[in-house]
């Protein structure tokens, strides 16, 4: 129903406000925002601030209250006396007391209705006829007795009625602990005080009279009342019956009511299985709360107020429940209405009263009718801000607000420990009021659970905590107070009666840390340290509290010094202001603890998982035919030698059962083995926490996998699949994002599996980290063990000592992980991670390829005699190459172009591999370049130019290929090179065969990059050099052996010079080769001798001697290189002899050199012999030439020279070549003045 726009004063209801289901709500005019609320009132002299917004109401739209005729006698019952009236909803049967007015918990009922607001915005939560009796406290002589309990920020204020809590425990034995405590200390003649006939004729009468001023017209629909409300006709009805409502300690229903009565105020009723599933990744389900719906109602945790209010007083939030009617009909929207008796004037205790209940609800008039014996007498109508200075009734508003300020600080100043109940207690008559910790009084008794207020107590820590926990922008400097709430909820209850709480609340606290977080660079900076102050320590020892005037202190009777908390000395101090500061630091402990290590955040979430797994299994009860687990004994991590492995193909068979496996997942059929019902509590929290171990385990291993420790990795990623196999067992229906989790699992495993296998020299070490255990590690095993064998996936998490298996076990984890992409669409959902797998997939088909070919090239190098390839060595080939051929495909599907390109490269070396091989099948004398060699040679090329394709350009990635060419260049260089000195001639013509070599040399020096300054630069050009070195040599050999052809013969003598020419330029730049210079330059000379043989002419000769003479000059580079290398070798032995064998320079071969000296001695000698021979004939014929008189003299004095250097036989090494680097120096002098020279 919605009410009159105009009728915003008291009954405006906020957009968004908690209204529970069933009920409507009222117009919205004012706002739960405090900027959009209406102005504050300035009420009384003093001008105390008021402000109520109301956040919920069930009562109907207001209407006039009908003004009573003079001389109406009310002892007379209405006609529609104690009938069920929307207008007055519950008040005018409980002021009867005939219902149940005093309900112990109606603020926890406030508290579950509105879970936003507690333990960070408001400070009170309570029954507006409590928060009316504490602000009496210093003007009443009455006795008040309350529970107060602190969550938060937040206190919450209940009745404590000591006399129907004795009177239950003569009934039950429940309270005897806190009736002796109480006759011992406080009243020792302790009986219940019965209430006068007076009492009960002055509630009859005020009934009487809300009755008449409805009109009883009955006009308005009716609407259910909140409270279980009995129709009675008698005024002096049991008032016994109250005690209904006190619940026996721990009430808690194990199954849910059917009955839809049994739902408050229309609720629906929720099944109680809504557990924390999701309750920080799956915000979604805001029923997470709604698990204790029945077991609040069945223990009087309703909230039975017609309204509840958000109350600000001051600086004082308060969240308030009212019964109290309100009318239309004044001078304003709306208005209170009271009955006085006419000969009784207003005391201060009742303005206060009405003050208050017309603030509360933001009424801002009353409307009072007196009466005498019961007969009408006359109204009299007072606006709200009027009422403290009444006749008889004056009272500072003022002095209201220091006693409310004064008494909120005392109780958040010592009701310090969340989930404690604590007492406010003055006595009838007293100026001392007292707070006692009754939590700590009923743990000194035998049964520390019997305590009533621990249920809802713990039920509330554990909603606020879930409300947090949902609050999608909540921020991270919370988790200090949710963990705070949660660790205190567990603290509260009995783990045999409330498994279901406790394992809701430790799967939360596991969820508090993000196990996948970056570690913060600078701990400080982290909003988990910051804790507001809602987090405070219940571990640490309390400290003294007192304030400055040290109003605190305990009275002078020793008992009372050992049980209070606190004492108020008198009630007169409350209303000094600012007389009780609230000073009391809370400490920020229960704050998120700051975990250095990625290990101790796991191990933190571990310990949450292992205490919830234990609270669902103790739930559960145990199958006959379950083994009897002793959590104490290890269960031995399964470790297999390979010899006990059934070998590659028990892993095809072991992955075709779980592909099966996967397979009926899809379909749901699985089950557990302890028998759990599916779609219980216990069911889906035990898969949450499952789920969360096999997370937990998963970044430890990734962790421990970062550190390089790889038996640690192993052991946990095993635990994470041990995990998520019995998640499997347990699941009905596999969610994508499990499924996602285990192929990343898997993916692990196998980089674990791949990183064993390359340090297998650590393998001792590794075994012994795989097989260590902790208990924590074990008792979560033993939960999974009741579920599962947990043997699913044992193929890929055992610790093999075979290169060969971890290499294949790592290969069919990569391969189950793409299967596992594959089942949905996961493959299009997580892109990156499909990639992922497939780079894996084709890294790891490379390793085992390369494995493969290294162990066929072993084969190769062993068989000595045998001249065929055995067919172990061909089976090698082929595993090698269908490996490089699937990962090639793998690549190539990812369009990875690069390692594409590198498996081409491997392919064709493989290829080279095979081509070697055939090469050893003849005799060495006999051998010949054979046809399969060439096939297999030209394979491999094929495999580098399409690697060259693959990668399309230098710049795509140049070391990739420079790689490849360098391959490539190799692989024509070998082949060119083995047909040059095996040529097949038996096969093919010379010409051909001579064609076929400059081809590939060609080509060989087309891919071999002498220009690019790289580390394979030197290389490079020392193949450049070789290859035009052979060419030379080459076509050199064709001039020796040709006949015919002058054009031919021309055309090789021009390409044999040029080649030569090139290679001494190479080799010359290269410090490392002087004998292959030496060689090239001798070769030359022959060369030049050659040609000089063909010619007839002197000068000609001449000629061609000069150039011959000009290339020996050349040499001397070569000779220095040679001799330096000497010196550095004769000067080491001086240092250390006995490193000089070993530190000798490997690139100088003195045999050569020797060979190559003595070569080049006779060459020189024969040169200088000649020319001296043509220079002096022709000198006869000519006439006198000084210059060649000058060179014919030099070369007789340097042949001289020469000559007796030759003869002498006991020079070493280093002084022939001194020798002959002093000759070339001559020479090069007289070749110089001569100008004779051929360039």
């Amino acid at each position: 129903m919605m009410g009159d726009p105009k009728e915003t004063g008291a009954e405006a209801s906020p957009s968004g406000a908690a209204a529970r289901g069933g009920l409507s709500l009222l117009s919205q005019t004012d706002s739960e925002e405090p900027s959009a609320q209406g102005p504050a009132l300035f009420l009384g002299g003093n001008e105390v601030k008021s402000r109520a917004v109301v956040k919920y109401s069930s009562a109907p739209p207001r209407t006039a209250f009908a003004r009573l005729e003079e001389k109406t006698d009310l002892k007379l019952p209405p006609a529609n006396w104690l009938r069920e009236s929307a207008k007055l909803g519950p008040a005018g049967t409980t002021i009867l007391g005939n219902s149940k007015k005093s309900k112990p918990f109606s603020s926890f009922g406030m508290a579950y209705d509105f879970i936003d607001s507690v333990g960070n915005d408001v400070d009170v939560v309570s029954d507006s006829e409590n928060i009316k009796k504490l602000l009496k406290i210093p003007y009443s002589k009455s006795h008040v007795s309350m529970a107060v309990h602190r969550i938060g920020r937040t206190l919450l204020l209940d009745e404590l009625d000591i006399q129907e809590l004795f009177m239950r425990s003569s009934q039950t034995g429940d309270w005897t602990w806190l009736k002796e405590f109480y006759q011992r200390l406080i009243d020792q003649k302790w009986q219940r005080k019965k209430k006068s006939k007076e009492h009960w004729y002055q509630k009859a009468i005020l009934s009487k009279f809300l009755y008449y001023s409805i009109n009883g017209d009955g006009a308005a629909q009716p609407v259910p009342s909140p409270a279980e409300q009995q129709e009675s006709s008698s005024s002096d009805q049991t008032h016994e019956a109250e005690g209904a409502s006190w619940p026996a300690p721990f009430e808690m229903p194990s199954s849910v009511s059917e009955d839809p009565s049994a739902s408050s105020q229309g609720r629906e009723p929720l099944e109680p299985s809504c557990i924390v599933g999701h309750v920080a990744s799956a915000p979604k389900e805001q029923n997470l709360t709604t698990l204790f719906n029945d077991g609040e109602n069945s223990q009087g945790l309703k909230n039975d107020f017609v309204r509840n209010i958000l109350w600000t007083f001051e600086d004082i939030h308060m969240l308030v429940g009212s019964n109290m009617p309100i009318f239309g009909g004044g001078r304003y929207p709306a208005v209170s209405l009271r009955l006085r008796d006419n000969n009784k004037p207003i005391n201060v205790l009742t303005g206060i009263d009405y003050w208050l209940d017309n603030l509360i609800c933001n009424v801002p008039e009353l409307v009072m009718c007196f009466h005498v014996n019961g007969i009408v007498q006359k109204y009299e109508m007072i606006k709200t801000e009027e009422i403290p200075n009444l006749e008889n009734s004056n009272f500072s508003t003022k002095v209201i607000k220091d006693i409310a300020q004064n008494i909120l600080s005392f109780l958040k100043s010592n009701c310090t420990k969340e989930g404690h109940t604590y007492w406010l207690f003055k006595a009838s008559g007293s100026d001392i009021v007292k707070l006692y910790d009754l939590t700590t009084l009923c743990e000194e008794t035998e049964d520390k659970y019997q305590n009533p207020f621990t249920m809802p107590v713990a039920i509330l820590l554990y909603k606020v905590a879930c409300n947090m926990m949902m609050k999608k922008n909540q921020n991270k400097k919370h988790y200090g107070t949710i963990r705070t709430l949660l660790l205190n909820c567990v603290k509260l209850l009995d783990k045999s009666r409330h498994p279901q709480i406790i394992a809701s609340a430790n799967y939360m606290l596991s969820e508090l840390f993000q196990l996948d977080e970056p570690k913060k660079e600078d701990s400080s900076d982290s909003p988990l340290n910051e804790n507001s102050d809602e987090s405070y320590s219940e571990e640490e020892e309390e400290m003294a509290d007192s304030d400055e005037n040290g109003s605190y202190s305990t009275s002078s009777d020793p008992a009372d010094d050992n049980k209070a908390v606190a004492i108020i000395k008198s009630v007169g101090e409350l209303s000094v202001p600012e007389k009780y500061k609230s000073i009391h630091q809370i400490r920020p402990s229960c704050a998120f603890p700051v975990c250095h290590d990625t290990e101790e955040r796991c191990r933190l979430v571990l310990s949450y998982v292992l205490e919830g797994l234990k609270s669902v299994d103790s739930s559960i009860k145990k199958e006959s035919d379950l083994p009897a687990a002793d959590p104490s004994t290890p269960i031995p991590l399964k470790y297999e030698d390979e010899s006990t492995r059934c070998g590659p193909e028990g892993l095809e068979k072991q992955m075709a059962l779980f592909l099966d496996k996967m397979g009926s997942l899809q379909k749901g059929n699985c089950s557990g083995q302890s028998g759990m019902t599916p779609g219980s509590w216990q069911h889906k929290m035990k898969l949450q926490l499952i789920l969360k171990s096999s997370k937990a385990y998963y970044i430890l291993s990734d962790a421990a996998m970062s550190l390089q420790k790889y038996g640690r990795a192993l052991r946990y990623i095993k635990l994470a699949l041990q995990s998520h196999d019995t998640y499997c067992c347990l699941c009905t229906n596999m969610l994508s994002e499990v499924l996602l989790f285990l192929s990343q699992y898997l993916t692990l495993c196998g980089d674990i599996q791949l990183m064993l296998a390359q340090n297998a020299n650590n393998r001792a070490a590794h075994l012994e980290e795989f097989n260590y255990q902790t208990k924590e590690d074990q008792e979560i095993l033993h939960s999974l063990h009741r579920e599962s064998s947990c043997q699913g996936f044992a193929w890929a998490t055992d610790l093999s000592t075979d290169l060969e298996s971890q290499l294949s076990v790592s290969c069919k984890c990569y391969e189950a992980a793409n299967e596992i992409l594959q089942f949905s669409d996961l493959k299009s959902q997580n892109p990156e991670h499909y990639v992922q797998v497939l780079k894996r997939m084709g890294n790891i088909r490379n390793e085992i390829g390369v494995f493969y070919m290294n162990q066929a090239a072993a084969l190769q190098s062993e068989r000595v005699v045998s001249k065929s390839v055995s067919a172990a060595e061909q089976q090698l080939w082929k595993k090698s190459f269908s490996c490089f051929e699937k990962g090639i495909h793998n690549f190539e599907s990812i369009d990875d172009a690069t390692n594409a390109a590198l498996l081409l490269c491997n392919t064709g070396r493989l290829m080279r591999v095979c081509a070697q091989a055939h090469c050893g099948a003849e005799d060495e004398f006999k051998r010949e370049f054979s046809p399969e060699e060439g096939l297999y040679y030209g394979k491999a090329v094929d495999y580098y130019l399409k690697a060259l394709r693959s990668l399309g350009t230098r710049d795509m990635h140049p070391v990739v290929w420079d790689s490849v060419n360098w391959e490539l260049s190799t692989t024509y260089f070998t082949m060119a090179t083995l047909q040059q000195d095996y040529a097949p001639l038996s096969r093919k013509a010379q010409e051909q065969i001579e064609k076929e070599v400059s081809e590939a040399m060609m080509k060989s020096l087309k891919h071999c990059d002498v220009d690019s300054a790289t580390a394979r630069q030197p290389l490079c050009q020392y193949r450049a050099a070789t290859i035009h070195h052979r060419l030379a040599s080459m076509y050199h050999s064709c001039l020796r052996n040709q006949v015919g052809d002058e054009h031919l013969r021309k055309q090789h003598r021009v390409l044999a010079d040029l080649h030569y020419s090139k290679a001494a330029k190479l080799f010359q730049l290269l410090r490392d080769a002087p004998c292959e210079l030496l060689r090239v330059q001798l070769e030359r000379v022959a060369f030049a001798e050659f040609q000089m043989s063909s010619q007839n002419s002197n000068v000609g000769k001449l000629k061609t001697l000069s150039g011959a003479l000009d290339i020996m000059v050349k040499t001397e580079h070569a000779f220095q290189l040679i001799r330096k290398e000497l010196v550095e070798e004769c000067n080491q032995p001086k240092n250390d002899e006995t490193t000089s064998a070993a530190d000798s320079s490997p690139n100088l071969n003195q045999e050569e050199v020797i060979k190559l000296l003595s070569i080049f001695e006779s060459r020189l000698s024969f040169l200088l012999l000649q020319s001296i021979k043509l220079m002096s004939s022709s000198k006869r014929k000519m006439s006198s030439n000084t210059e060649e008189d000058v060179v014919l003299q030099t070369n007789k004095q340097i042949y001289s020279q020469l000559l007796r250097a030759t003869a002498n036989r006991n020079s070493t090494l280093l002084e022939r070549i001194e020798v002959v680097i002093c000759l070339l120096e001559q020479l090069a002098g007289s070749s110089g003045s001569s100008g004779s020279a051929v360039p």
